[in-house]
């Protein structure tokens, strides 16, 4: 590439290097109802759980809608069977951090969609649960340089952005009125934190219970063992962040 004489090659005005991205915020406090809306068992167990832990503990309460039962999930296994397995799993999973309210919308696993009757479905399910906040799975194409994300949590987390939306437009933002104030994905792109201090051995506890999946998935590494790795590296302490306590990491999507 020539450079011009009229910009020396040292001059970097008129491409300046990029800033460092802000620093996170603590996640929001001033709310009760949570909704959390993923595609598939485990989901919540893979990003969040120990934030969810901890705003339980806190009083608040979370629901969680899964758009699929995890059928096609299990290698070996006819979905007829691991559906079932994996709703029990997700159902005992959920309530060792404290939510007891679990739905499956019995969309295709592996195959999901982001189609008008996916987005009715999560619609719905914010109607009906009125939350005062809806939290989501990352729905990026990687979670890091050679991790790409699955199509599923794509799909699924550009219907849950259509359906809110579309939903914010039609009533608004109210939270006396039940509806939606804020929408956040569980995200390695952080803009806020919730500090877990306390709550990763509950995180640990709540993976650990996605057994007859992660005997599967990783023959060779025991159950626990593999659950203490992902939670920890989720909630790993992030540089100037909650004076180095684990941290849970969500982007906020809307407003």
């Amino acid at each position: 590439m020539t450079h011009s004489p009229d910009q020396p090659e040292n001059d970097r005005s008129a491409n300046p290097a990029p800033s460092d991205p802000p620093t996170p915020d603590p996640f929001p406090t001033d709310w009760t109802r949570c909704l959390v809306l993923v595609a598939h068992p485990d989901d919540p167990e893979y990003g969040m759980s120990a934030a969810v832990a901890r705003w339980t503990a806190e009083g608040r309460s979370v629901v969680y809608v899964l758009a699929s039962s995890g059928e096609a999930g299990i290698e070996g296994m006819a979905p007829a069977v691991a559906g079932p397995i994996r709703e029990e799993e997700q159902r005992r999973s959920s309530a060792i951090v404290g939510v007891d309210e679990v739905e499956f919308l019995g969309f295709p696993d592996s195959r999901i969609v982001n189609e008008a009757e996916l987005r009715d479905a999560v619609a719905d399910a914010i109607r009906r649960h009125r939350p005062d906040i809806v939290v989501s799975l990352f729905s990026g194409a990687e979670f890091g340089p050679g991790m790409p994300n699955q199509s599923d949590h794509m799909e699924f987390g550009a219907a849950v952005g259509a359906a809110y939306d579309d939903l914010v437009a039609a009533v608004g933002v109210d939270a006396a009125e039940g509806r939606p104030q804020m929408w956040f994905e569980s995200s390695p792109e952080m803009t806020h934190y919730v500090d877990v201090s306390g709550f990763v051995g509950a995180a640990v506890d709540a993976l650990a219970e996605h057994s007859e999946y992660l005997s599967v998935l990783d023959p060779a590494t025991p159950v626990r063992e593999q659950a203490r790795a992902q939670v920890e590296s989720v909630c790993a302490p992030r540089d100037g962040l909650s004076d180095g306590n684990p941290v849970v990491g969500f982007r906020r999507m809307r407003p």
